[in-house]
């Protein structure tokens, strides 16, 4: 148990599948650490654990892409946080293309938007990636669908530890 523990256990915000290309390379990661940081400029901030393939791929990325995952999305959650890159080619297994800057698209998820790196935050066992959008899905048409949220995905066995 951490200190923070007591305050973060009760936290339950939406995850996302953060995807990034470099040089041929390619990569995704469930992420839970996500947050717009800036209304005017629009910034979104994205945290990636240094411990796993696709920070080392996000770190020589021009853009990132963030993917908003709907409750249906369980089987995609379970994908890019439940295997590494390391040992999996995980766009292998879903469909894609390449968006700004090559940085993968999911096709299955409506809600995503790619940005340019305009800078990096350290944080520990995390790298917070300050991203500019500049590609936005369309807008959503009739009711928001329900979010996939931290709390449903405990029992996800991590592919990497953090």
């Amino acid at each position: 148990m951490t200190e923070l523990d007591p305050f973060t256990d009760v936290l339950d915000g939406p995850v996302y599948v953060v995807t990034a290309a470099t040089g041929g390379e390619r990569d995704g990661r469930l992420v839970g650490f996500a947050s717009q940081c800036s209304i005017d400029p629009p910034r979104f901030t994205v945290w990636l654990s240094i411990a796993n393939r696709t920070y080392s791929v996000a770190r020589e990325a021009e853009c990132l892409t963030a993917h908003l995952l709907r409750r249906d999305d369980r089987e995609l959650a379970d994908l890019f946080g439940g295997e590494t890159g390391d040992e999996v080619d995980k766009f292998a297994r879903v469909a894609g293309r390449p968006g700004e800057a090559g940085s993968p698209i999911l096709e299955q998820v409506p809600i995503w938007f790619t940005g340019p790196i305009e800078g990096r935050i350290e944080g520990g066992d995390h790298v917070g990636f300050l991203l500019a959008p500049v590609a936005v899905c369309p807008p959503i048409e009739g009711d928001l669908p329900p979010l996939l949220r931290s709390r449903e995905l405990r029992d996800l066995e991590p592919g990497h530890p953090a």
